[in-house]
């Protein structure tokens, strides 16, 4: 039996995904198996698939018709035969050492979750940044979200780590299966920290998560509202969980209110207004029951969430500001930028990390 299974679920993704595959295949730890799920590609990769495959024995192949991200990723953990999963997107890259290094530790601290740091990747500039967010006071050894509620705040990808089949499946943990959906991954890895009861994270980066165009906007009315969904599947989520609702309730409405601004940002314009509505009936009703209390607001701008709820009109004027002030800030960003997070330092110049200081 393979030590660990990778997920990597595919839709014409032919420009990167033999990076994508090289990366596994020549992983230090060799007892792995690759779950290749080609969601019904419409360009080469199911082929490219296909001949690796007959090269390495390891890699398995699943062609089906397309029935979205979240489907691969369930029919993936149906069919992974090792004790640990692990998923990496088609377009991304892993370091060599990313399953052998995460298995120990898995091993190590018997885990149902490990959890890594990971880099951003600009392939146009052929460079990459350190993102981590995760600090170095809690790494390698066993924690729960009741000692750091934070790592619930969505920056930990469900790609950057493994976890274990038993886990997901004790506890029926699975995506949504909306076809055509974005954010799937969403309520998935809500889930999945919430309900760890052996969780271990790691500070440092393994995945290459490739960034090709940083001010792309969502132009598909159809996808406006999947980030709704995940929201709507974690609220079901922590009512039949009522004992982590009461700890981390706050911490999921911090995480809806900042991703639905987040995503009012990327949108094409033309949906704004219509998503704002939507935006504030849903924070209306969170008022109106009372969720909202002093830890959400300590988090959140009150007065924007005020603005939101009685003038929607004037909320749209604020988004299009927060608009132009990002597209300005990425430009400088390209430019210079000092960043600091719980793993250490950078500065980039011209788009390059020219200095990276561990803490």
């Amino acid at each position: 039996m393979p030590k660990v299974s990778i997920i990597v679920p595919i839709y014409n993704v032919e420009n990167y995904l033999k990076e994508c595959l090289d990366s596994l295949v020549n992983q230090t730890l060799k007892d792995i198996e690759i779950l290749c799920i080609d969601d019904g590609s419409t360009d080469t990769s199911g082929k490219i698939c296909d001949e690796y495959a007959k090269n390495d024995a390891r890699i398995k192949v699943i062609h089906k018709e397309n029935s979205g991200y979240g489907n691969s990723i369930n029919l993936g953990i149906e069919q992974a035969e090792a004790k640990y999963i692990g998923i990496l997107e088609s377009d991304d890259f892993a370091d060599r050492k990313m399953y052998e290094d995460l298995w120990n530790i898995a091993e190590k601290f018997q885990a149902d979750n490990v959890r890594c740091n990971w880099y951003e990747y600009f392939p146009e500039k052929d460079t990459c940044i350190n993102v981590g967010t995760i600090p170095t006071y809690l790494v390698n050894k066993i924690i729960t979200y009741k000692e750091y509620h934070k790592i619930l705040k969505n920056k930990t990808m469900i790609w950057g780590g493994i976890l274990k089949k038993d886990f997901l499946i004790k506890n029926n943990i699975k995506c949504l299966e909306t076809p055509g959906a974005s954010y799937q991954d969403t309520s998935f890895n809500f889930k999945t920290l919430a309900l760890a009861q052996k969780l271990v994270l790691v500070d440092k980066p393994y995945v290459y998560y490739r960034k090709d165009n940083i001010n792309s906007s969502v132009k598909n009315k159809g996808k406006v509202y999947f980030i709704c969904d995940e929201y709507s599947e974690i609220t079901k989520f922590l009512n039949e969980h009522p004992d982590i609702k009461k700890e981390v309730n706050y911490r999921k409405l911090i995480n809806e209110y900042n991703n639905y601004v987040w995503n009012l940002l990327r949108i094409s314009e033309e949906y704004r207004e219509e998503f704002i509505i939507r935006f504030a009936e849903i924070f209306k009703q969170y008022y109106d029951n009372g969720e909202l209390d002093e830890r959400f607001y300590n988090k959140i701008n009150k007065a924007e969430l005020n603005t939101l709820l009685s003038n929607k009109e004037e909320f749209l004027k604020i988004i299009n500001k927060k608009v132009k002030k990002k597209l300005a800030r990425e430009k400088r960003k390209n430019m210079f930028s000092l960043k600091t997070s719980p793993s250490g330092i950078s500065l980039i110049l011209f788009g390059k990390q020219v200095i990276n200081i561990s803490k």
